[in-house]
């Protein structure tokens, strides 16, 4: 299974666009967002998508952006960390603000975490635990997304063009 993550796309639609075209060539089945989506512009990229995410330090969810999520089939996220099991992989996905977050790779019982907020490419394994952050869509050079592939465990960051 071909995982993409992605990363603090902080309201840029376009740029969340052009990195589902990158998503879509490589054939990726499932997205993970870590968080400083932005809003409801960004959203209407991912409707129909098999996307699952958590908020940023930057994204203020009030209720008229979680009602339209509601009728997009879009979950917010219940708790933090987010956590999700595919291909017999646990996973916890984080901004990578919260409190917490640090002691996590210590802490959790899973295969990888996945964090934004830096806005810089991560691979680093602490202790038994992948820690990967795709990068960012917005405010990075390069900006970058990343590809996990959970059988193999194969991680590719991919540049995402500006225009």
């Amino acid at each position: 299974m071909l995982l993409g993550i992605c990363s603090d796309t902080h309201n840029h639609p376009g740029m969340m666009r052009r990195a589902l075209g990158v998503f879509d060539k490589l054939g990726v089945e499932r997205i993970v967002h870590c968080g400083d989506v932005g809003g409801q512009a960004v959203f209407d990229e991912l409707v129909g998508r098999d996307v699952r995410f958590v908020w940023g330090n930057t994204d203020f969810p009030g209720p008229g952006l979680r009602a339209y999520l509601e009728t997009v089939d879009l979950t917010p996220p219940a708790s933090v960390p987010l956590m999700l099991e595919w291909a017999d992989r646990q996973m916890a996905v984080f901004h990578g603000h919260e409190p917490g977050f640090a002691s996590a790779p210590q802490t959790l019982e899973v295969d990888y975490i996945f964090c934004g907020h830096t806005h810089y490419p991560q691979d680093e394994r602490v202790g038994h635990v992948r820690v990967i952050n795709p990068g960012a869509l917005h405010r990075a050079r390069p900006r970058t997304v990343a590809t996990l592939d959970l059988i193999t465990d194969e991680l590719t960051f991919h540049e995402v063009p500006a225009e």
